[in-house]
């Protein structure tokens, strides 16, 4: 017997104009965008605008693929995308454990995928690895990454307003900053 997965969509807000954000969950500069979100749209307003994280893995961030799932997972759970949420800010605040030294060396080259969940369970107080073991979820995996791969995303964080990627948003931005510029 099949059974339909649900994973909570990573939006925020219900506004006409969409802002998705493309972040890798240990790029520094995704987490730096990734924490001003929530600021963002209390900003603007939710009624103005609509926020869609979108997860895109990349191959240089060695436990990548491992920690896209875990969020995916989370967002399966009970809280569903605020349960998500919690996870990436997390993640982001303890990044520099999930990486490796130059990308290719250090303490994580003898972790595994199961000591990278158990540190993300530890810090955001979620248990995810039955979720994370749920076959289906790769059906998630792979739409987040076509998506950005159809969009022409190749580095995080990415900007796309209104279906248009904006090179003009940078993750070094003021909130102020990205506020005006959505709304001139």
């Amino acid at each position: 017997m099949s059974t339909s997965l649900h994973i909570d969509p990573l939006e925020w807000g219900h506004g006409p104009k969409v802002l998705d954000v493309f972040v890798e969950p240990t790029c520094p500069f995704s987490v730096r965008a990734f924490n001003k979100l929530r600021d963002l749209l209390a900003t603007v307003g939710a009624d103005r605008l609509t926020i869609r994280v979108r997860l895109h893995s990349q191959p240089w961030h060695m436990f990548s693929g491992v920690i896209v799932r875990c969020i995916l997972a989370a967002a399966t759970l009970e809280g569903g995308r605020e349960t998500a949420r919690a996870v990436m800010a997390a993640i982001g605040a303890h990044r520099e454990e999930f990486e490796f030294t130059d990308h290719c060396s250090g303490p994580n080259m003898d972790a595994t995928p199961n000591d990278i969940i158990r540190r993300i369970e530890k810090y955001s107080g979620v248990a995810l690895a039955e979720a994370f073991a749920v076959p289906e979820l790769q059906k998630a995996i792979k739409w987040q990454c076509k998506y950005a791969r159809q969009n022409g995303i190749h580095v995080s964080p990415t900007f796309m307003v209104d279906g248009l990627i904006d090179p003009a948003m940078s993750s070094g931005d003021t909130v102020e900053a990205w506020s005006q510029h959505l709304f001139p």
